[in-house]
């Protein structure tokens, strides 16, 4: 029931600055990391020697095909989030899912390359964290 009291009304909705700040962050980080994921797949495309084979190692993969999806990794990466910059509500779905997927990616190359690997996966922790924590704040 409404008494047409301004104290009663429902509060408008602002975005909070630091919402703001944390999606353009991570929108950054994206595009960052798409890059990296798109030089490293160029890298193995090009000679799939530049990365260290190891023998034993319960994970074999293909590296030319390895490349290929680094390289559509990063692409969809950096498209996802200049989508994060422009607003749009499903690239943050989308570069939520795109970071799981990295941070796959990066585990299953962590002893091929253990700096650039975890260098990567916490590029990917901090986007999932930023583009998570993003919410409307009412004041």
């Amino acid at each position: 029931m409404s008494t047409g009291n301004p104290a009663w009304s429902a509060p408008e909705q602002r975005e909070s600055p630091w919402a703001a700040g944390l999606t353009t962050s991570a929108a950054l980080l994206m595009g960052i990391g798409g890059v990296w994921h798109a030089l490293a797949g160029i890298a193995a495309v090009m000679n799939d020697e530049v990365y260290v084979r190891m023998p034993g190692y319960v994970y074999v993969v293909d590296l030319s095909a390895w490349g290929w999806m680094q390289l559509l990794l990063g692409i969809l990466v950096v498209v996802a989030g200049f989508a994060v910059l422009k607003g749009q509500p499903w690239a943050r779905v989308l570069g939520i899912v795109l970071a799981c997927l990295s941070l796959i990616a990066n585990f299953v190359l962590l002893p091929s390359y253990p700096f650039w690997s975890l260098l990567i996966i916490a590029l990917d922790v901090a986007i999932i964290w930023a583009l998570s924590t993003y919410r409307r704040a009412v004041l």
